[in-house]
């Protein structure tokens, strides 16, 4: 049983996507932009936008990189007026996270979010949902990573300075089936974060339903640079 530290009131998706004028945006992008949105093919399902994103983690595996190849300075042009990520994550903060690298991506194809313990709070929930009822992100996946700090601080339970013992609620609920053992606590975290978004978000869940997102947990390990897919 899922217990949680706050109640999100359901969203109307209508009204949202009102509100955001998704409409008066569409009529009002720039030629460079409507060109960027030709240039790179959205993922057709959930599924093709997960393989995407695992194909690229097997090229940064490999040393391969393609993204470091695209014309910056014409991404940058391009993407000034508009954004089409067709993923979206949610990340630590941790600085040997790399996203973007790790899944040999380049500016405009992901919608990131990062905080420390990669933590489904309302303000991340309220940053992704915006991800996928507006930008219409395919696949949404919170990565976990070796060596946390959050959840090891969080397991160790001693005094810490300022606010930082503020995260360790988010956290502890995943602890009861991580155990003692560090790497299975940060993985039962990131499976948490992803069920307790799935159980607060009635916008992400109805997207899921409607096969228009799916949601996954991961773990990215520091020392090979793989990603693997826990759910």
């Amino acid at each position: 049983m899922i217990s949680f530290a706050y109640k999100m009131k359901p969203i109307d998706r209508r009204r949202l996507l009102k509100q955001v004028g998704i409409a008066a945006l569409a009529s009002s992008v720039p030629g460079s932009a409507r060109a960027y949105a030709t240039t790179f093919k959205m993922p057709a399902s959930p599924a093709d936008a997960l393989a995407i994103l695992t194909q690229g983690n097997e090229r940064f595996r490999a040393k391969r990189l393609s993204s470091l190849q695209e014309d910056l300075e014409i991404l940058r042009t391009n993407t000034l007026e508009q954004q089409k990520p067709f993923a979206a994550i949610l990340s630590c903060a941790d600085s040997r996270v790399p996203v973007e690298l790790m899944f040999d991506q380049t500016i405009g194809h992901l919608f990131v979010v990062r905080v420390a313990g990669n933590l489904a709070t309302p303000a991340t929930i309220a940053s992704l949902e915006y991800g996928a009822a507006v930008l219409g992100v395919k696949v949404l996946i919170v990565i976990g990573h070796r060596n946390c700090g959050a959840v090891q601080a969080t397991m160790a339970a001693k005094a810490v300075p300022g606010q930082i013992s503020s995260l360790y609620q988010y956290i502890r609920p995943a602890l009861k089936a991580g155990g003692t053992d560090l790497d299975e606590a940060i993985r039962e975290n990131a499976k948490y974060q992803v069920a307790l978004m799935r159980a607060s978000s009635p916008l992400l869940a109805s997207l899921v339903k409607e096969g228009k997102l799916s949601l996954h947990a991961a773990y990215y390990d520091l020392k090979s640079g793989a990603v693997e897919i826990l759910a």
